[in-house]
């Protein structure tokens, strides 16, 4: 046996109950403090749980944080600056360096006519932006200074010469003007059948009620005069893609249908996909840029839809996967020369 572990034998037999029996309160208190269990190096704790506490003074009054902080501020003010070990004084040390100027060898002298000397003295920046250009000074000027004097018979660029490549100035471009459709208006002339109306354009109106959308394609359904009907934009979802499926199978001049830009799910774009294999006349369908992915089967009911449609011509979406993609070109390609060949006949 070790004498480490001959000295820990002598323990094995104390009586811990004896020895607290024996320890006065300030002992008993001092070994409770000791065997609390701290983590100071915890940042997530509270102080209190950090570190123990060793101060038995009781609280002078009420906390009052405000006098706290005007009491520490004030404090703050009070406190002297610390001198500089090197005071400031403003005097400048040393001499500022000065480029020496260098001498051009005699063989390097370039002596003009008076002529050429006098009018290259008085050229301004932009004549001598347009002679460095003429004598392949490229370095000289930025890409647009150079491409500027050598295509125009013109002095035409007056930047002066300079290496800093600056960006070209665009026009702003203003936003596009709200739609100015009047839904009430709209709807009534949708309803009465009117002949002069061609176009339902209600793109970008983002305030339309459901409720007005689907008297709308209601209305849609006995017209025989809207060729294109368009909701971009327009914040809308599955109920109204019902309801634009119910309209096609019943609508029977409208040739146009964009629905691009909405909140429309798979249910709704399968809804109208199934729709528009009952409807013979509609020659263009634009349904992408929706709020989520269809996913993979509303993209093979595109690609079925386009096969077993011959009139459709025009079809907007941005296809994800391969397979759907080429049964959708080629299927465009076939209904494009079918109509081709009508028109011949």
């Amino acid at each position: 046996m070790s004498s480490y572990q001959k000295e820990l034998e002598k323990y094995r037999d104390i009586d811990e109950d004896e020895i607290l029996k024996t320890l006065s309160p300030e002992e008993l208190e001092q070994l409770d403090c000791e065997l609390q269990e701290m983590d100071p190096e915890n940042m997530l704790l509270p102080a209190g749980l950090r570190q123990r506490d060793q101060t038995k003074k009781s609280p002078t009054g009420p906390l009052d944080r405000e006098a706290l902080l005007q009491y520490l501020e004030q404090q703050a003010l009070e406190v002297k600056e610390r001198d500089d070990l090197v005071p400031f004084t403003g005097e400048k040390k040393g001499k500022p360096y000065i480029q020496p100027k260098r001498e051009i060898p005699a063989e390097e002298q370039i002596t003009l006519e008076p002529e050429l000397e006098e009018a290259l003295a008085n050229a301004t920046d932009a004549e001598m932006c347009d002679i460095a250009a003429i004598l392949g000074m490229y370095t000289l000027m930025s890409n647009k200074q150079y491409y500027d004097a050598i295509c125009s018979g013109e002095i035409c660029n007056t930047e002066g010469i300079s290496s800093v490549v600056q960006p070209d100035k665009y026009k702003p471009v203003p936003d596009e003007p709200p739609n100015p459709t009047n839904i009430e208006e709209m709807l009534q002339r949708v309803r009465s059948n009117d002949k002069d109306l061609e176009e339902v354009n209600l793109n970008n109106i983002q305030d339309i009620p459901i409720p007005v959308l689907s008297e709308l394609c209601e209305a849609m359904k006995a017209n025989t005069y809207v060729r294109s009907f368009s909701l971009v934009a327009t914040k809308s979802g599955d109920p109204i893609a019902q309801a634009v499926a119910n309209m096609l199978r019943e609508n029977r001049s409208l040739q146009t249908l964009n629905i691009e830009s909405n909140f429309i799910s798979s249910t709704g774009l399968m809804a109208v996909l199934k729709a528009v294999r009952e409807n013979a006349t509609l020659t263009e369908l634009r349904v992408d840029n929706q709020r989520q992915w269809p996913g993979d089967a509303v993209e093979m009911e595109m690609a079925t839809v386009l096969e077993q449609c011959p009139s459709i011509v025009r079809f907007g979406y941005h296809f994800t996967q391969q397979g759907p993609r080429a049964r959708a070109a080629q299927a465009m390609t076939r209904n494009n020369e079918l109509r081709r060949q009508q028109k011949k006949r």
